[in-house]
């Protein structure tokens, strides 16, 4: 398990010790973890582990027995068809993924689950087993939630960690929540426990457009996985699909005045609070991503 190094020795983007043009380099292998339903509003935190799959063509290298851990009752299978007609029947489960990021010493294991419905604790020992051989150093759990946001700011992305490192690389927070939580709270608890450096990533999906999908806070979660791990995804078609998204919300509340007055009432407290975010960090962020965009054109 790698430890977290960002010595001038190891040029690293982040925490994580990511090297572009970094073939020479160590091997890094982050774990990303998302889950349907409880966990995933909108389903931000899903799509954006189907994008980074998508993108990186990973292939599938682990699955849960299913039946050892749902009641289909509960997580109904589905049917589905291909463009030809064919039925194929689709079963609730978590599978693991792997693939390497191109022109980076960096490897993702992208976890694709489904919250179980019984066994947490032999589902959770089983990924982190999975985990350990995989050889993965780091873990960064997704999530998306309902908030008291606007859909017209940018959306909100809490990170969290049980790591102190990585709370002093990135200058945040211990997880302050108590009360019931999900699979993502659980697998992120017990994965510190068992010594793999955590973080946790959660974005604010606007509670009174919680329909999925909700391209913005998958853009938002996109983003700051960008950032944390130096790579580039292809985002142009969620940006168009986000700002879409927030056209159609926009006429939508025009329509009714007290909901109108509600966003506005959110977007001066988001302001209030966010005045002070317009710093130089946040424009270096976002120039640090048009150079790995460029990069990767090039």
């Amino acid at each position: 398990m790698t430890t977290l190094d960002n010595s001038s020795e190891q040029p690293g983007i982040g925490p994580f010790g990511v090297v572009r043009d970094g073939a020479d380099q160590e091997t890094v292998t982050v774990l990303i973890a998302a889950f349907e339903g409880w966990n995933d509003a909108g389903d931000a935190a899903t799509d954006t582990l189907k994008l980074i799959r998508e993108q990186l063509n990973a292939k599938d290298v682990f699955e849960v027995a299913s039946d050892d851990y749902y009641d289909y009752q509960y997580s109904r299978p589905v049917i589905r068809r291909s463009l030809t007609g064919e039925q194929k029947l689709h079963w609730p489960t978590t599978r693991l993924s792997k693939a390497s990021v191109p022109g980076t010493n960096l490897d993702v294991v992208l976890l694709h689950g489904w919250e179980p419905s019984y066994r947490w604790r032999a589902f959770t020992a089983e990924l982190l087993e999975q985990a350990t051989a995989l050889d993965v150093d780091f873990v960064i759990m997704l999530g998306s939630l309902l908030a008291d946001v606007p859909h017209t700011r940018p959306i909100p992305v809490t990170l969290t960690s049980d790591t102190e490192e990585l709370r002093e690389e990135l200058d945040i927070d211990a997880p302050q929540y108590e009360g019931p939580t999900g699979i993502v709270g659980v697998l992120s608890h017990m994965a510190a426990l068992a010594g793999f450096p955590t973080l946790s990533m959660w974005a604010a999906v606007p509670h009174y457009v919680a329909q999925s999908p909700s391209p913005k806070a998958q853009l938002a979660l996109a983003r700051r996985l960008e950032d944390l791990l130096g790579m580039a995804l292809p985002l142009e078609p969620v940006v168009e699909d986000a700002e879409a998204w927030e056209r159609g919300v926009d006429e939508l509340a025009s329509e009714d005045p007290e909901v109108a007055d509600y966003v506005r009432q959110l977007e001066e407290a988001k302001d209030t609070v966010d005045l002070p975010e317009a710093t130089g960090d946040a424009i270096a962020r976002e120039f640090e991503r048009y150079l790995r965009r460029r990069d990767d054109r090039g």
